[in-house]
């Protein structure tokens, strides 16, 4: 999807269809929205009387198309809700609904009309973000294997109207620097939806590989001879069962700043996760191909970091394997020694993240010494349970860190909750038998044991865990549940987060 500015009024232009936003109105309201005259009078004042006839209410996710009695456009109201709780989520949300409603139904261009969705609380340049957040990321479709498809919108225009266009510099650029963000966001939602006959770990490398080459980034693979010489215990064992190798793939933004920090971005890249010798139910398994999600958010953030040039120098670190029972795979029962040293003891091979994570973490804290790691991964049942489907679970030792990456969750809407992580949870994951142990016989706190885990191999540098296993796949019954750009499949959660945090972050 293409986006554009507009100085003019949305009423003046010529695509196939205008989207305004209406507030819901309260019971005894009964004056017409002034913000909708012009609309009202170019569709033959079919908009006042379907207030008056309260036809159009403004209720969330009610969308009403109008048709222009001449056959030129139509134009569709999309409700707001209270507006009193309108912000920038409801704005995203909006602006998909409006392109899903159109889908399949002949418009190829839409315009949105910038003054009826921002307001006192929600500044233009702030909505414009939020619309074409919304437009692009409620438009997407995984069409890879698709042999048709219905038509859908190409083109989206933000009309200015007469009192936005005196911003019209600021706005062009904030609308342009979202529009280069939301493409890698698709972008890695498309690699993300790859099923697992295609997207081994190998598969993975050449998609950085790619990357590299476009956007001049240094890319550096590890296969699996180069692993075991680095001690890499962690990732060949979770990735021995399988006859795809494992991969630890690492990519480095020099960052936009001649000097400045370092930020580490690691990712979970399993594959495909049958739960190895620990065998996973077979119902919901077929999900388990996004269980890569975590390192392809990392391949994101790295392209989001050199088409933005954020000031921060960018390391990702894509940890790859498939977990699978061959002949080959570990056991519940053995110890792995990891590349820093530190051994771990087997309970459970479905507890494979946090073991693939280990080696990632402990290579990017040894050889680059980053000021900050942020990891991401699709790592516990637990934190779905906790924190529902379109939330994800932060855990971080650093508080400017931690509260830094709460403020870019708010302006992105991809929510996260900061969870505890005491010394029972640490207690919890010593091992008896090796230095600390991949799963406890609780299973209560399981999203925290997950973490003290990790905590292990980042040693004192500033680190935050991102547990994306809820926001990052939208199946089944969540979807109704969940934001409405969230679309059936991969969501690439955490791309547009940690991508807003490295250009906000201090040099």
């Amino acid at each position: 999807m293409r986006f554009a500015l507009d100085r003019r009024e949305a009423t003046q232009g010529t695509v196939d269809a205008i989207a305004v936003g209406l507030a819901e109105r309260a019971e005894k309201e009964d004056a017409f929205p002034r913000a909708l005259a012009r609309e009202d009078q170019a569709y033959g004042k079919f908009l006042s009387g379907a207030w008056e006839r309260r036809e159009i209410r403004g209720k969330r996710k009610e969308v009403t198309v109008f048709h222009r009695a001449d056959g030129k456009g139509r134009l569709l109201v999309v409700g707001l809700g209270p507006r009193t709780l309108v912000d920038t989520e409801t704005l995203r949300n909006a602006a998909a609904e409006v392109v899903r409603a159109l889908k399949g139904r002949g418009a190829r261009t839409l315009g949105f009309k910038l003054a009826s969705f921002a307001n006192e609380r929600i500044p233009a340049e702030t909505a414009v973000r939020a619309l074409v957040d919304g437009a692009a990321l409620g438009g997407y479709e995984f069409l890879r294997y698709k042999s048709s498809h219905e038509g859908k919108i190409e083109e989206t225009t933000v009309f200015l109207g007469e009192e936005a266009a005196r911003e019209e510099a600021p706005l062009r650029k904030a609308l342009e620097q979202e529009e280069a963000l939301v493409e890698t966001v698709l972008w890695t939602r498309d690699i993300a939806n790859v099923p697992a006959d295609t997207a081994t770990p190998e598969w993975l490398a050449e998609q950085a590989r790619g990357l590299a080459k476009e956007f001049g980034v240094k890319v550096t693979v590890f296969d699996e001879k180069k692993l075991a010489e680095m001690n890499c215990g962690g990732i060949l064992g979770v990735g021995g069962g399988s006859v795809h190798p494992p991969r630890l793939i690492v990519l480095e933004y020099g960052g936009g700043a001649r000097s400045g920090k370092t930020v580490a971005v690691v990712g979970k890249g399993i594959t495909f996760d049958s739960g190895g010798i620990s065998l996973k139910p077979a119902p919901g398994m077929s999900t388990m191909k996004f269980d890569k999600s975590g390192a392809c958010a990392v391949l994101g953030v790295v392209r989001a970091a050199a088409v933005l040039k954020v000031p921060p120098r960018v390391i990702g670190v894509m940890a790859c394997a498939e977990n699978l029972p061959g002949p080959s795979a570990y056991r519940p029962g053995d110890v792995l020694r990891t590349h820093g040293g530190k051994t771990i003891e087997v309970l459970n091979t479905d507890a494979e993240g946090r073991v693939v994570l280990s080696d990632a973490l402990g290579y990017v804290v040894e050889k680059y010494h980053p000021d900050q790691v942020v990891d991401m991964a699709t790592l516990t049942g637990a934190c779905v349970v906790a924190l529902g489907p379109d939330i994800a679970g932060l855990v971080s030792n650093d508080e400017v860190l931690a509260q830094s990456l709460l403020d870019a969750s708010r302006q992105t809407g991809e929510t996260v909750w900061r969870m505890p992580l005491t010394d029972t949870h640490r207690e919890m994951v010593k091992s008896d038998v090796g230095d600390v142990r991949n799963s406890t016989e609780l299973k209560e706190g399981g999203m925290l044991t997950a973490a003290a885990f990790l905590e292990n191999f980042v040693g004192k540098t500033a680190w935050a865990h991102l547990d994306i296993a809820g926001p990052a796949i939208c199946d089944g019954p969540t979807a109704r549940y969940v934001p409405s750009y969230f679309n059936h499949g991969a969501t690439a959660f955490g791309v547009r987060l940690v991508a807003r945090y490295l250009m906000t972050t201090p040099r």
